[in-house]
């Protein structure tokens, strides 16, 4: 049994997997929160699919060839990667540990496939699926943002309801019905996360400080 990346001397950081069909705003909903909450690190995946007109090489992902994802698969570089509507996406293990490691929490784009990888091997990462409030409402964005054919908008939508089914094992859902509220949500799940990691560190901080003033049996 493969025993999971564990924190070294340094804590590492927290690592939010967030899920979500394509079209239900998820790009939008972290960006947002990553301007507005500090901290935060964007792990960039690799992907065999083309660039959309709106996507930047680094920022949004790693665009590489089918062979030059074949062969990293081989060399063991991916923490977790798939095969979704034709195309392979995939995350690295140095990217996540260089960052995890120095204490930043990051955030991972990544289906409800490599979230059951990631969650089998990294410690500390917290699940969250992004729902849309109906599938005819996910039908309107995927038409209203004009990146499809009609063709592929239906693989879209039945590959929408598939990944859903998986979201019962997630740690949180939010319905992305208004992108505002949507956004308070998921910061409000980190900065709930965040207190939870350190609740331990904290309190043995003030016992050692109370026992320094009052001495252990003060009362």
């Amino acid at each position: 049994m493969k025993s999971k990346l564990q924190t070294g001397a340094k804590e590492r950081g927290l690592v939010f997997v967030i899920s979500a069909p394509s079209g239900t705003g998820k790009t939008t909903l972290v960006r947002r929160v990553m301007e507005q909450l500090p901290d935060l690190h964007f792990s960039v995946s690799y992907t065999t699919r083309y660039p959309r007109s709106n996507e930047q090489e680094g920022e949004d992902y790693y665009f590489v060839s089918s062979s030059v994802f074949q062969k990293m698969v081989e060399r063991g570089e991916f923490l977790e990667w798939a095969k979704v509507l034709g195309n392979f996406y995939g995350t690295t293990l140095a990217s996540v540990n260089q960052l995890a490691s120095k204490g930043m929490d990051l955030i991972l784009d990544i289906d409800t496939q490599g979230a059951k990888k990631v969650m089998e091997k990294v410690d500390q990462t917290i699940l969250i699926y992004i729902l849309p409030p109906s599938l005819e409402a996910l039908r309107e964005r995927l038409v209203e943002r004009g990146l499809d054919s009609p063709e592929m908008i239906q693989l879209r939508l039945a590959s929408a309801r598939k990944d859903m089914e998986e979201a019962h094992w997630y740690h949180y859902l939010i319905v992305n019905e208004k992108i505002d509220d949507a956004i308070e949500t998921l910061k409000a799940i980190i900065i709930a996360e965040r207190c939870r990691k350190v609740k331990d560190s904290v309190l043995g901080e003030k016992m050692r400080e109370w026992e320094e003033h009052h001495g252990k049996n003060y009362c």
